[in-house]
């Protein structure tokens, strides 16, 4: 019996050359659970990383939107949500839904905040830039045309009736009026005539060409003063008249 208890190994010795052994020959029966071991590390970490790589980047924040509720006012949806530009740019942005009056909000109107709500505001001022833009270079490229001016003496008086004529389709040249302005009243647009066959009818000649009350409102042509007096509605009168009558103030040599 004590040669049993001599030649038995402490339980320590016993786990030492369990060491041992795995050390010299088990490192195959070792390798495995150190491999499960690692194995089983290994794959976590790579989870975790590929966890990380897989995490979508960082999406900005959607759009919210508010349902509004009886006792609600823009500026108090404004202030509670602390949105930039305070009720203003909340009503800008909601113009739509809203109509003209920010006031007339109602319950259940839904409201847009946030980003999508400046993005919205931010198009519609993009908007409006590109029309003013549009239309000041509508006006810078087509400028309004100046009216013609006229000198206020025979010439411009003459000119100014051809370009009326020319538009009523009245012919006429600038030497025929002019030759015979000179011929019935000298170039003087207050001329009137108190002794011929007219004046004695009461209706005496007036003015550049000298015609007479009857004639000039018969031939007045529109767009011209109503005074017979007046030069250039004496002159157009006159030749609408000749041109009936004669076919032109051109054709006009002596009294008509």
């Amino acid at each position: 019996m004590p040669a049993k208890g001599k030649h038995r190994r402490p339980k320590s010795r016993s786990l030492n050359r369990g060491i041992a052994f795995v050390g010299t020959g088990g490192a195959a029966l070792v390798l495995p659970v150190i491999g499960a071991t690692a194995a089983s590390a290994a794959p976590a970490g790579a989870a975790k990383a590929e966890a990380v790589q897989a995490s979508p980047a960082a999406k900005p924040a959607a759009a919210k939107t508010y349902t509004v509720v009886a006792g609600d006012s823009l500026s108090a949806i404004a202030r509670e949500h602390s949105l930039s530009g305070g009720w203003k740019k909340l009503y800008e942005a909601n113009r739509d839904a809203l109509g003209d009056n920010p006031g007339l909000i109602h319950p259940g109107l839904k409201l847009t905040l946030g980003k999508k709500a400046e993005k919205a505001d931010a198009s519609r001022a993009s908007a409006e830039r590109a029309d003013r833009s549009e239309r000041k270079g509508a006006t810078e490229v087509q400028p309004a045309a100046a009216k013609k001016a006229y000198t206020n003496d025979l010439d411009g008086w003459i000119r100014e009736s051809l370009d009326i004529m020319a538009q009523h389709g009245i012919p006429g040249t600038y030497e025929g009026i002019h030759r015979n302005i000179m011929r019935e009243s000298s170039g003087n647009p207050l001329a009137m005539n108190n002794w011929d066959i007219n004046a004695q009818n009461g209706t005496p000649s007036k003015g550049l060409l000298q015609v007479i009350a009857p004639t000039f409102e018969a031939y007045h042509v529109p767009g011209t003063s109503t005074d017979s007096f007046d030069p250039v509605a004496n002159i157009t009168a006159a030749c609408n008249y000749a041109a009936d009558r004669y076919g032109s103030i051109d054709n006009v040599n002596g009294p008509y």
